[in-house]
């Protein structure tokens, strides 16, 4: 009997739930609205409600190897407790593991949703199409999420809150973060961020178009937003050009302190690679002495084998996550097979 997993999204906005196995990829996918407003544990039983369909869906088919739950942080492993997640207000010190164990009387594994898009990153897309299972990704959806591979291994950290590049400092005097913090990466090149830019923008009679565009369409998204760049909007291409200069200073630090070969930048908000690559390109190789050493052409890699350091933007688009979550068991016991019973470098 072919094996099957559960793969859980938990996201600020959207719950995604899905059935998968390696041959055919994702089987069944259900979409959920994340009901902060009704609280931590109605969350949890929609979660599980939609979990129980698809062990119903598929389990006659399929064995269960095991269900992968990605979730924003800061979260402590191995416990799956959350501490102050800033994008899930109210769930401070939530035993997100226990409770989901409770509820569904089965064993459930837990992982930040940046671990687990960056883990599905290196499996199934960019590292494996460039022969790479060492990378660094960020996710920039809600906030930015931050995922550290190592060997094909996720890098925890000490207490499995490694990875936070979201919450690196980018101009001190910066907006308020939920972290506690000021001026973070997440509110400089988030999609939160980026919707918030653009309604200062509007209010402050600078920028007329973005003000219909707000009039007009309220809920805006950051693709309605691009749209307006992309149709020559220099007020809103103005806005992406802040969002690469920020990722250019986060990824210029983290290029100096990792010097890993990949750069991985996913998340709803990727879509826009276009608009914000150029001022981010630009960004790092001022940032980071490291990335003018090594990026591709550079006069120290000729004549090397090394490709040097590539910063690209995620194959995998929106889906990362949830792949990654459905993937997570299958890592775990490919793990265990081969007698390294632990996924984690701690």
């Amino acid at each position: 009997m072919s094996s099957f997993s559960v793969g859980v999204d938990l996201g600020g906005t959207n719950l995604r739930v899905a059935a998968y196995t390696q041959a055919s990829g994702l089987l069944e996918t259900i979409l959920l609205p994340t009901r902060l407003s009704a609280g931590r544990h109605a969350v949890v039983e929609d979660m599980c409600q939609a979990i129980r369909k698809l062990l119903d869906d598929h389990s006659r088919r399929y064995e269960l190897i095991g269900i992968g739950i990605g979730t924003p942080g800061p979260l402590e492993l191995p416990a799956g407790r959350l501490h102050n997640p800033p994008n899930l207000p109210g769930w401070d010190g939530f035993e997100l593991r226990a409770e989901i164990e409770n509820c569904l009387d089965m064993p459930v594994t837990v992982e930040s949703d940046a671990n687990v898009a960056a883990l599905a990153e290196c499996v199934l897309g960019s590292g494996r199409t460039l022969g790479i299972d060492s990378l660094c990704m960020l996710t920039l959806g809600t906030g930015i999420g931050n995922g550290i591979i190592l060997s094909g291994k996720i890098w925890h950290g000490a207490h499995g809150m490694g990875g936070e590049a979201g919450h690196t400092n980018i101009w001190p005097d910066g907006p308020a973060c939920g972290c506690g913090s000021n001026g973070c990466l997440e509110m400089y090149a988030s999609a939160t961020a980026v919707r918030r830019i653009a309604l200062e923008s509007a209010r402050s009679g600078k920028a007329p178009e973005i003000a219909a565009l707000t009039r007009r369409t309220p809920d805006f998204t950051t693709r309605d937003l691009a749209d307006l760049a992309e149709n020559g909007s220099r007020d809103a291409q103005q806005i992406f050009d802040d969002v690469g200069r920020a990722l250019g200073i986060g990824l210029g630090d983290l290029v100096n302190t990792l010097n890993l070969p990949l750069y991985v930048v996913g998340g709803g908000l990727a879509n826009a690679w276009n608009l914000f690559s150029p001022a981010l390109f630009k960004e790092v190789r001022h940032r980071s002495y490291v990335y003018r050493l090594t990026e591709p052409g550079s006069a120290v890699l000729n004549g090397k084998t090394s490709a040097g350091t590539r910063i690209i933007a995620a194959e995998l688009g929106a889906d990362s996550g949830l792949l990654g979550s459905c993937i997570l068991p299958y890592t775990i016991s490919e793990q265990k097979t081969a007698g390294t019973p632990d996924t984690t470098l701690r």
